[in-house]
């Protein structure tokens, strides 16, 4: 079983220097320009960036994926679960995703449902209220209601779990590095770190 959430971190100041462009003169103050592949957001409480993590039973994470603040969620979804490549202790073809997902109500739209049934992949994600009026309002027409099996639900604490021992790397909750890909170098080093702790 997969959980998948993502959490928000923050960034340091010094890891706002990577420009989309040059300043044309180099006298004259420009508006500052953040590189739009470098994965940082701002928000309210400043530059932040976003961690979209799958982790599995016991608290590990399995895949990540490292996205600007202002993402949402459920375009992640996919992306995530495309990384996830488990080998089998028997040998063969390595296991290509989970046979059983679970995930918060941000994350459920249609592309992400098709997905998961195309992959024939269990899932356990709840309904958001204004879909399931929409659903209601329809009648027939709107489709049956989705299935919420609780006691796999109850499991989705694994991720907050994870996500909370992945924060206490300093590096992670707070962003030093300005590019991209030394960041997710860097959450990567701290994901392999809680798979070597006993």
């Amino acid at each position: 079983m997969v959980s998948v959430d993502s959490t928000s971190c923050r960034a340091h100041q010094h890891a706002a220097a990577a420009l989309s462009r040059p300043p044309r003169n180099p006298g004259k103050r420009s508006p500052v320009q953040h590189r739009s592949d470098e994965a940082l957001g701002r928000s309210q409480g400043g530059l932040t960036y976003k961690i979209h993590l799958a982790c599995e039973g016991g608290r590990r994470p399995l895949a990540i994926v490292i996205t600007p603040s202002q993402r949402s969620d459920a375009p992640q979804l996919i992306p995530v679960l495309e990384q996830i490549c488990v080998p089998r202790p028997e040998g063969g073809h390595p296991a290509l995703g989970p046979t059983i997902s679970a995930a918060t109500k941000p994350i459920r739209r249609v592309a992400n449902g098709c997905y998961l049934r195309r992959r024939q992949n269990k899932h356990t994600i709840p309904e958001p209220q204004n879909q399931r009026a929409n659903r209601q309002r329809r009648g027939s027409k709107g489709g049956r209601p989705t299935g919420l099996d609780k006691a796999l639900y109850q499991r989705r604490n694994e991720v907050e779990r994870t996500i909370n021992r992945h924060r206490t790397f300093r590096v992670v909750a707070t962003r030093y590095d300005k590019r991209a890909f030394v960041l997710h170098g860097t959450v990567t080093t701290a994901a392999i770190r809680l798979w070597l702790r006993p």
